[in-house]
């Protein structure tokens, strides 16, 4: 009898606790905040001499236009930096060209997303396991807020105080994150809770040539939201020179012709076209410094 008991009362606990597990662990719906993929920028810092020559050849390579330059304080301190927009079909950056020293955390925050409401914005990220790092501040055209989420990817969010309409994208670009396989999974789950987004693809064999380790495979994850795309690479991060330094990767019709164009405007290969799974890609440096992919659907 009393090993019955044991018996019984050993599976009450149990039931319980599969009961409370995802009650626990479960995160509260939050609002959706997204606004649309032309408003997402990925954060690019040259040096002022080099600005005037990375916008222009940016914009030779993909075309577009870009938003008057000006001189600005965009940190919560104090700080100067020549800032500008660049709006192209295949999507937007915000060029920044810092006149002093940058202030900490600024220049490791990948992307600015654009939200519909700050405060909304910040309960919903810090609900979904999201960091602040630099609380919400002014700047010159609205609010901003650096948050970090797990695996250390830090975002800014930012709000404008009379709504942007920019056009909408040809393509939309890719933020490129490389994670380790202990923290891949959590910011997935917390990312896709805030951004109210789903996973397009999980490919625990994507060819390894996508990140310099061609003959082997690795883990990529393809997620969508109103904020864009966003691709998670999962390594042990041995990687070679310059995979992980590109924050972005941007889909274009023709990739020779583009490579042509980026060539042609100032901007080097650092790895020359390859095809991979569903695309063909290269990694390309522009003046000032910022790395980026670019591919194209494969033939």
């Amino acid at each position: 009898m009393k090993t019955i008991r044991r018996l019984a009362a050993t599976a009450l606990l149990a039931a319980l606790a599969i009961g409370a597990g995802p009650a626990t662990a479960a995160t509260p719906a939050t609002p959706a905040v997204a606004v649309a993929p032309q408003y997402d920028t990925t954060h690019i810092y040259v040096a002022p001499e080099d600005f005037d020559r990375f916008v222009a050849s940016f914009l030779a390579t993909f075309g577009g236009s870009a938003t008057k330059q000006g001189v600005f304080t965009v940190t919560p301190t104090k700080s100067l930096t020549m800032s500008q927009l660049v709006l192209t079909p295949v999507g937007s950056v915000s060029v920044f060209g810092f006149k002093t020293p940058v202030p900490y955390p600024f220049g490791a925050e990948r992307t600015g997303y654009l939200v519909t409401d700050m405060d909304k914005a910040v309960a919903a990220a810090k609900a979904h396991h999201a960091d602040v790092l630099v609380a919400p501040f002014p700047d010159p055209i609205g609010r901003d807020v650096v948050i970090q989420w797990p695996g250390g990817v830090n975002m800014q969010l930012y709000w404008h105080t009379t709504a942007p309409n920019y056009p909408a994208l040809t393509t939309v670009p890719e933020n490129r994150v490389y994670l380790s396989p202990e923290r891949a999974d959590a910011f997935i789950h917390d990312f896709l809770g805030f951004a109210h987004g789903k996973v397009l693809s999980d490919d625990a064999k994507a060819p390894g040539a996508e990140i310099g380790r061609p003959g082997s495979a690795f883990r990529r994850v393809r997620l969508e939201s109103a904020f864009g795309l966003l691709t998670v690479l999962v390594t042990d991060g041995h990687l070679d020179y310059p995979y992980g330094r590109e924050m972005t990767g941007y889909q274009v019709q023709d990739l020779a012709q583009t490579l042509d164009k980026a060539k042609a405007a100032g901007a080097s290969a650092l790895v020359e076209p390859y095809a991979a799974g569903d695309r063909q890609a290269a990694i390309v440096q522009f003046p000032g410094g910022y790395i980026a992919e670019i591919h194209a659907p494969a033939r």
